[in-house]
């Protein structure tokens, strides 16, 4: 089942782009309450397959990151959102759509969006050292392959690229606070203390 159209009142100056934003920054936050690296996207359906513009545009599906969590390399936010968008659609085709994604997606992400014929992406905060719709290659419009997608970057940039500055400073904060921890203890004690994550910010 569709979710229907996006209604804000108190969203009414935000461009359409920014208020879907905000939904995917909103996944991203559920990511961040289950100690997962903070990414979150919606897919958004604009139009029909014939081109026919939607009268409202409806949010077909979410996704947030839960790689740990589910101790799964394919539980990215976008892929698990391609596979509800591709359910309610009944099709794993996705012209007409737009992905909206906090983060700038990983090769593994971007290809299958490219896969998947996703007609449009709007991504907050680039990733300079794995992103691969314009950081380190360009995935989404490669153009030996037989679809490109429109993109759209920068859309609340700041918002989504604090949000993970917060959650990688505090999982350093956590980290330092164990390692204290462990130099203070017994020796016998150390060695059944160990870091229940390993976050590092280059690998998202």
């Amino acid at each position: 089942m569709q979710e229907g159209p996006y209604k804000n009142a108190g969203a009414q100056k935000l461009t359409p782009d920014e208020r879907f934003m905000k939904l995917a920054i909103r996944e991203a936050r559920k990511a961040y309450r289950l100690g997962e690296t903070p990414i979150g996207c919606v897919i958004v359906r604009t139009h029909l397959y014939d081109g026919t513009a939607l009268e409202e545009p409806q949010v077909i599906a979410r996704g947030y990151n839960r790689r740990n969590t589910e101790k799964s390399t394919l539980a990215h936010a976008e892929i698990k959102a391609i596979a509800k968008a591709a359910r309610v659609l009944q099709d794993w085709r996705l012209e007409g759509c737009t992905m909206y994604v906090t983060l700038e997606p990983c090769q593994m992400c971007a290809g299958a969006l490219v896969q998947a014929r996703i007609s449009r992406v709007v991504i907050g905060a680039m990733n300079r050292k794995a992103g691969c719709a314009g950081s380190v290659f360009n995935l989404l419009q490669e153009p030996a392959f037989n679809h490109q997608a429109e993109l759209t970057t920068g859309v609340l940039q700041e918002e989504c690229a604090g949000l993970l500055t917060g959650f990688f400073s505090e999982v350093r904060r956590k980290k330092a606070a164990e390692k204290q921890q462990l130099t203070e203890m017994p020796t016998c004690r150390r060695r059944q203390n160990e870091p229940e994550n390993d976050y590092d910010q280059a690998d998202l």
